[in-house]
């Protein structure tokens, strides 16, 4: 009985283990940054459509995040990262990191001129997401792979 206890134990353990050290590989953390960007752009998009009423905090906290994010996303792409954990990372991205940088750099100057200039109602926010969005499609069309 105690053995089964101790190997159930070591199991776990080792899964737990293994989580960890997944959760810390570049393809992961990248995963994990799109997430926050695809739940920002949900939240400007549901007001953007009227979904939900305008709330200034949840405007502020969305831009903040895409701002934040687009800052060291392309930190997260180092040599060797470049397969593996359903990465949709395409291979132009190493080939061409100055340019996958840049492309960043014009989302974070995009979401951090849409905090300065604070969208203050639906129709602002639209046009917010209009001006963010042509950036994420830019990356997206050269550095992400169609799936």
């Amino acid at each position: 009985m105690k053995l089964k206890v101790v190997l159930s134990a070591a199991a776990a353990i080792c899964l737990g283990v293994s989580a960890a050290i997944a959760a810390g590989e570049p393809q992961v953390v990248r995963q994990e940054e799109m997430k926050k960007v695809g739940g920002a752009m949900g939240a400007l998009g549901a007001i953007a459509k009227g979904e939900k009423p305008y709330d200034a905090a949840a405007v502020t906290a969305a831009l903040t995040t895409l701002a934040e994010v687009s800052k060291t996303f392309p930190d997260h792409f180092p040599a060797g990262s470049e397969t593996g954990m359903d990465s949709e990372a395409a291979p132009a991205i190493w080939q061409n990191m100055d340019d996958f940088k840049a492309k960043s750099a014009k989302l974070t100057a995009a979401a951090e001129a849409q905090l300065a200039s604070m969208p203050a109602d639906q129709a602002g926010v639209g046009a917010a997401m209009q001006a963010i969005g042509a950036t994420c499609g830019d990356c997206h069309q050269t550095y992400r792979l169609k799936k």
